[in-house]
This record gives C-alpha cells, sequence and structure tokens, in this order.
C-alpha cells in the first residue's frame, strides 16, 4: 500500500463532491436561473481536481497493482457522477485498512 493512498482517497472524494455539486446545482441554476456564477465559482477547482485525480491515480497504479483494466476504470469512473465514490469502495477502502 503507498503512503499517499489516503491523500488520493481524499483527492477522489473532494473530486466526487465537486463534480455532484457543479453537475446537479451549478449546472440547473445557470440554465433554470440564468445565473452562471456558481458554474463560473465550481469549475475551475473541479478542474483543477479532476486533473490532480487523474495525475494522481496514473502516478499510483503501479504501487496499487492496478492492471491496465483497473486502471481504466478508475479513470473513467471521473467522468462518471458517484464514479469516484465507487472507486473508492471497490478499489480503495479495502487497500488502506
Amino acid at each position: 500500500m503507498p503512503k499517499s493512498l489516503p491523500y488520493f482517497r481524499l483527492l477522489a472524494l473532494l473530486e466526487g463532491v465537486s463534480y455532484i455539486l457543479l453537475l446537479f446545482i451549478a449546472t440547473p441554476i445557470k440554465y433554470l436561473s440564468d445565473d452562471p456564477q456558481y458554474v463560473k465559482l465550481l469549475g475551475m477547482p473541479h478542474g483543477l481536481l479532476f486533473v490532480a485525480y487523474i495525475v494522481f491515480a496514473i502516478m499510483i497504479s503501479s504501487a496499487m497493482k492496478w492492471n491496465n483494466k483497473a486502471l481504466f476504470v478508475v479513470l473513467i469512473a471521473s467522468i462518471i457522477p458517484f464514479g469516484t465514490f465507487y472507486i473508492d469502495k471497490k478499489f480503495l477502502a479495502k487497500k488502506d485498512a
């Protein structure tokens, strides 16, 4: 287990929460109320968290002994709503204990 796994789990949680907020709160407000301020407010932090998640996943993949299929699933989960929560439960939680 890599020492950086708890940090990756936190990053996955933050990325997932920012994506959910952006998708289900900020975007509807933008289009229903014609108020793009929340998308602007959440967009940049989510983008940074998304990129950090991708880079971090690739960096720890060998230490986690993920094959290409597992790495692909971990990476794809970042673009699916609630995907990073699934990854935490399926791939990360059992390794952190």
